[in-house]
C-alpha cells in the first residue's frame, strides 16, 4: 500500500531551484534511508509530503489526499530537524499535551521509558541537555501510533548511548508494522536502518535502492597504500593523504594498481577493499548528472 508519494515536485525558493522534477514513493513497511548533503533538498521534500510547504509544480500525495488537509496527517508523527520546546513545561506535561491530540495515545510511561526518558518525567525541557530534548522530540512523533513517521535528522546531538537507544525504538515501531522515512547524515544510521536508499543532490533523486545495490552501482574500491607524492592518474574519484598513507577511490582498482606500476610508482602496503555507503554517497553526489539522466538503481538489471 502506498502511504506517501512525489510525482515530477519541483519546489522553487525565488530563484533558488531547491527540487528538481523528484519521484518518490514510500510503501507501508518499508524504512526508507533520505541521504544528501547540506541543501540537497531532504527536509524541503519532507516538508511538502507533511503539508507544511507546497510543490511550485508536480503533486504531493499522503495515504492517498491532499497532505494539506488535516485528515490526511491524522496517521503521521513527525520529528523536523530542529524542534521548539516550551522550556517551562516538564516532560511529562509535554507528552500529555501532545497525546490529548489522539484518540488512543501510547500511555506516557510506556513512551517514556521506549526513549531512556523516564528519570527526566518531572524536568522541566529547557532544564535537559541538547540530547534529551532531541530524544523527546523525537518521542513525540510516536505518540498518536502513526502508520507513518517521518525523522529529519533524528539523531543529531546525541552520543553513542542515545543514539542507539532510538535506534532500538524505530526498529521496534518498524517490526510491529510501522513505516519511516529517515533523513539522516549519519551514514552508519542509515546502513543500521535503512532497508532501502534514496540519495538527493541538485535537488534531484540520484540514487533510489537498497544498500548493497547502491554500493554495487558506483563500483567504486578504495585502494589505499604507502608512498611518496603520486602523479595525477586516471579514474580516481576521491583521494586522501591520511597519516602517511594514500586512499584512493576508483571505479577500477585493477587499472590503477597497473597505473601505479607503469607511472613507477614506489608503494607499499597495497589494500583495496569495498566501499562504505559513505564513499559510495560520495561518489554519487560528486557527479552532475544530465537533469534527463534517470535515478541510479541496479533493479533494473536484475
Amino acid at each position: 500500500m502506498l502511504l506517501a508519494r512525489a510525482d515530477q515536485v519541483t519546489r522553487r525558493y525565488g530563484d533558488v531551484l531547491a527540487l528538481d522534477r523528484v519521484d518518490l514513493t514510500v510503501r507501508a513497511g518499508e524504512m526508507v534511508g533520505l541521504l544528501g548533503p547540506n541543501g540537497a533538498g531532504k527536509s524541503t521534500l519532507m516538508n511538502l509530503i507533511v503539508g507544511l510547504r507546497r510543490p511550485t509544480s508536480g503533486r504531493i500525495e499522503l495515504f492517498g489526499g491532499d497532505p494539506r488537509d488535516p485528515a490526511s496527517r491524522r496517521q503521521l508523527g513527525m520529528t523536523p530537524q530542529e524542534t521548539g520546546l516550551p522550556g517551562t513545561l516538564r516532560v511529562g506535561e509535554v507528552v500529555d499535551f501532545v497525546a490529548a491530540h489522539y484518540p488512543d495515545p501510547v500511555p506516557r510511561g510506556e513512551l517514556l521509558d521506549r526513549f531512556g526518558l523516564t528519570d527526566q518525567v518531572r524536568r522541566q525541557t529547557g532544564g535537559l541537555s541538547g540530547g534529551q530534548r532531541r530524544r523527546l522530540a523525537v518521542a513525540l512523533a510516536f505518540v498518536g501510533r502513526p502508520r507513518l513517521v517521518l525523522l529529519d535528522e533524528p539523531t543529531t546531538g546525541l552520543d553513542v548511548e542515545a543514539r542507539r537507544t532510538l535506534w532500538d525504538a524505530i526498529r521496534a515501531f518498524h517490526a510491529d508494522g510501522g513505516t519511516v522515512l529517515l533523513s539522516s547524515h549519519y551514514l552508519e544510521e542509515v546502513e543500521a536502518l535503512a532497508e532501502r536508499v534514496v540519495v538527493i543532490g541538485h535537488g534531484r533523486v540520484l540514487a533510489d535502492d537498497s544498500v548493497d545495490a547502491i554500493r554495487s552501482v558506483v563500483g567504486v574500491r578504495r585502494v589505499g597504500f604507502v608512498a611518496d607524492e603520486l602523479p595525477a592518474l586516471p579514474g580516481v574519484v576521491r583521494s586522501e593523504l591520511i597519516d602517511g598513507r594514500h586512499h584512493l577511490l576508483t571505479t577500477d582498482a585493477d587499472q590503477l594498481v597497473r597505473d601505479l606500476v607503469v607511472a613507477g610508482v614506489a608503494f607499499s602496503e597495497l589494500e583495496v577493499r569495498p566501499t562504505s555507503l559513505e564513499e559510495a554517497f560520495l561518489a554519487i553526489t560528486a557527479e552532475e548528472r544530465p537533469r534527463d539522466e534517470p535515478p541510479v538503481t541496479a533493479t533494473a538489471g536484475r
